[in-house]
């Protein structure tokens, strides 16, 4: 076979390293062309929720294929979005009450960023910097970028961001409070956050409490709170949102990844009516300027509507309380292992790091684990030398096994 042209993404074609040709998909595995059965330990980059291929969520999108395929969204509807928009505000926070349809988590940040500094302007008013947590990662578009943290994934685009205020990691809270507080009185317009874990960040977990407080500054000064739950709803914390641990409601709430159940792309922003009530005018330069060709498209809302009806329908909570439980098992059995730190978890998702030092994205480590996991038949894709476990809730015992034997492995050679 020829060379591919395809230039995939996060990925350094330098290096040389191997990219399996996945041919099909079932449950929690994925079936290479050359016959090899991989065990998906990160839900396919943190989609996956209820395992590939579900019958429920193809047959959905088999039957909706056949009906209506794409229709532009500004200024007519369709009966998936209609339907799917009725679900969320079902089982979503009850103050968000509209719903603003996108393509990925990316753009759902976007989204949220232009519908804050919108609200803020259509009221007149001239707050329009926006504040982040240090670690955070928020999605690769422009705006996204500039919400996140600074550094080798964005060196090179830097002409291109607009300046935030930061916030440093809540290893120490009151370090938090002060800087975000100094923030928010001197006229913040929003601060955007992962409520309980930074993904990409280095899988980093900060307890409830923590968030009910930047919440609580954020409320006293007007501040927007964006919850950027793209990665952390859908179960992953343990609970539909991470943000119901903290008895948190944000103004602005970004969804995506399990939306579909991971099937199809599709996101969501979520609004306060007060940020609503910002745009709705007959003044038409008040509209809010966003869209993409294929928002909302039938679908992608029919795949998440038959998600929906999981949720509803199944034990999808007893399951997540399972694999949490599991999990937990599984990192304790690592727990005082010399070639490992820093255990953790938070709801299905576990994280620790391997090897000496810090944390590090550009750990020459990193491409050794990933050969490691790649020989092991394991779908595991290190965030430098973190290694994180986060697998579709309908994993059985004896794939979680191998998930956790192959950390093993490593880490004992490491130690040798």
């Amino acid at each position: 076979m020829s060379e591919s042209p395809i230039w995939h993404p996060f990925t350094q074609h330098g290096l040389g390293e191997p990219i399996p040709l996945v041919s099909r998909a079932e449950g929690a595995a994925l079936y290479t062309q050359d016959g090899r059965r991989i065990v998906d330990g990160i839900s396919s980059w943190w989609v996956t929720t209820h395992g590939h291929c579900h019958p429920r969520i193809m047959a959905a999108i088999a039957e909706q294929a056949r009906k209506l395929d794409q229709i532009i969204f500004a200024g007519w509807t369709h009966e998936p979005a209609e339907a799917l928009a009725r679900g969320l505000r079902e089982i979503m926070p009850d103050e968000l009450t509209r719903v603003f349809f996108s393509d990925s988590g990316s753009t759902s940040v976007e989204v949220a960023l232009k519908m804050a500094l919108g609200f803020w302007a259509n009221r007149g008013e001239a707050r329009h910097r926006i504040v982040v947590m240090e670690h955070s990662y928020h999605g690769d578009t422009i705006g996204a970028m500039s919400v996140g943290a600074r550094g080798v994934f964005n060196a090179a685009y830097a002409p291109l961001l607009f300046d935030v205020g930061r916030v440093p990691f809540p290893s120490e809270p009151q370090a938090t409070y002060d800087a975000l507080e100094r923030e928010c009185a001197a006229g913040a317009a929003a601060f955007i956050v992962e409520p309980l874990v930074l993904g990409a960040g280095g899988m980093l977990v900060y307890p409830p409490e923590v968030l009910a407080e930047m919440r609580r500054i954020c409320a006293t000064y007007d501040t927007l709170f964006i919850a950027d739950e793209v990665m952390t709803g859908w179960g992953r914390t343990g609970t539909l949102l991470a943000c119901e641990q903290a008895g948190v409601v944000p103004d602005l709430l970004c969804l995506s990844k399990g939306l579909t159940g991971g099937a199809v792309p599709l996101a969501v922003t979520m609004a306060s009516e007060a940020i609503w009530e910002a745009h709705y005018s007959a003044d038409r330069s008040r509209t809010f300027f966003h869209s993409s060709s294929y928002t909302a498209n039938p679908i992608a809302c029919a795949a998440a509507n038959a998600n929906l009806a999981i949720w509803r329908e199944e034990p999808v909570a007893e399951r997540i309380a399972t694999l949490s439980l599991r999990q937990e098992e599984r990192l304790t059995s690592l727990s005082g292992h010399p070639a490992i730190a820093n255990p953790r978890r938070c709801g299905t998702i576990t994280a620790m790091e391997l090897g000496s030092g810090d944390a590090a994205y550009l750990s020459d480590l990193g491409p050794h684990l990933m050969a490691h996991f790649r020989q092991a038949n394991v779908l595991l894709r290190p965030l430098g030398n973190t290694v994180y476990v986060m697998p579709p809730y309908c994993i059985e015992d004896a794939d979680l096994d191998a998930l956790y034997a192959s950390i093993r492995e490593i880490a004992d050679a490491l130690t040798r």
